[in-house]
């Protein structure tokens, strides 16, 4: 067989390929080279970011704990219940420890902080958001809820916890959300991006969201970091809670302010609709309509709707000569 494939190769071509490479040691010197402007980026000479455990492991490991028996390869029963949960649980004490103690010393390193005890931290973070799971898990439960009652598509509450995209990221949001509340760097975004990796739904971890929180379908939503959410809130997909238009440089002069959009209890938002600047408010059990650009607040029990666009419609004919077809062809 490796006869017969050589045979195959183009003698011609094959003497190509050491021409190019031997071009690789001038283009190598100039990458190194531009390492040396400080216009550009490099992670060179500090702690090195890495996970030993994937984000993706981790964050499956919490739902193996958030929603037991739901995402494990085995039966769970009464019987081995103490001793699954207990692996589990120890299992994402140990992870959740590395990976918070590395990018608390992966900051202070690089940015020559003052010393925060990274090891001891790490631990007490970790522990914490381990007895945080009881109320995460409550949580939870209620989005789950509220997804079932508004949605007459959803057959049972297994469904939705296997399979709806918007419970993944919420349910990774409200993990990443206890993560910002520490102070944790880096890791609470990475987090929240990779859902948004997987669902298209971007909800910054500095949010704050209520229970019963319900993202229907989901593709497209935007939850800007300071919004603030309160409970029983449904929203729809391609709907952006965000901020105004921000000058270049809003990343020193408005980082930490309030930039986002108040939704307030019970509220509704349709699909395509956009809400903007920190000023704003949604009162309590109002609905704002598909496709609704709104800047301003609105007061409770509040409807906002835009007007029908005038639509043209072409039909067909049996007449396509006559004068007032042609007429209707240019107009659409």
């Amino acid at each position: 067989m490796d006869d017969l494939f050589k045979k195959t190769l183009c003698p011609v071509e094959g003497e190509v390929a050491p021409e190019y490479r031997g071009e690789l040691p001038e283009a190598i010197n100039t990458i190194l080279k531009s390492m040396e402007d400080e216009n550009c980026f490099a992670h060179v000479g500090d702690e090195p970011i890495h996970f030993s455990t994937s984000i993706k492991a981790m964050i499956d490991k919490f739902r193996h704990v958030l929603f037991p028996g739901y995402f494990s390869s085995e039966n769970i029963d009464r019987a081995n219940l103490t001793y699954n949960i207990g692996q589990h649980v120890s299992q994402l004490y140990d992870i959740l420890t590395e990976q918070i103690t590395h990018v608390l010393r992966h900051d202070c390193l690089r940015y020559g902080q003052k010393c925060s005890e990274c090891e001891k931290r790490g631990n007490e973070i970790a522990l914490e958001t381990i007895k945080a799971i009881p109320d995460l898990r409550l949580s939870l439960a209620s989005d789950v809820r509220g997804v079932f009652d508004g949605d007459p598509a959803a057959k049972s509450y297994d469904e939705i916890i296997f399979s709806y995209p918007g419970l993944y990221a919420i349910t990774v949001y409200r993990v990443a959300h206890i993560f910002y509340n520490f102070d944790v760097p880096l890791l609470p975004r990475i987090m929240s991006e990779h859902a948004h990796s997987l669902t298209g739904i971007d909800i910054h971890p500095g949010a704050q969201i209520g229970e019963r929180f319900v993202i229907d379908h989901g593709t497209g939503i935007v939850i800007g970091e300071t919004s603030v959410i309160g409970n029983n809130v449904r929203i729809y997909q391609n709907v952006t809670i965000g901020a105004l238009s921000l000058p270049p440089d809003a990343g020193e002069k408005l980082r930490g302010a309030r930039r986002h959009p108040t939704i307030e209890d019970d509220v509704i938002i349709y699909s395509g609709a956009t809400i903007l600047g920190g000023s704003a408010v949604i009162g309590a059990r109002s609905v704002v309509g598909g496709n609704v650009w709104l800047t301003d607040s609105i007061p409770q029990d509040t409807k906002v709707f835009i007007e029908s666009p005038r639509l043209i419609y072409k039909y067909p004919t049996a007449k396509p000569d006559i004068k007032e077809e042609v007429n209707s062809e240019h107009q659409i």
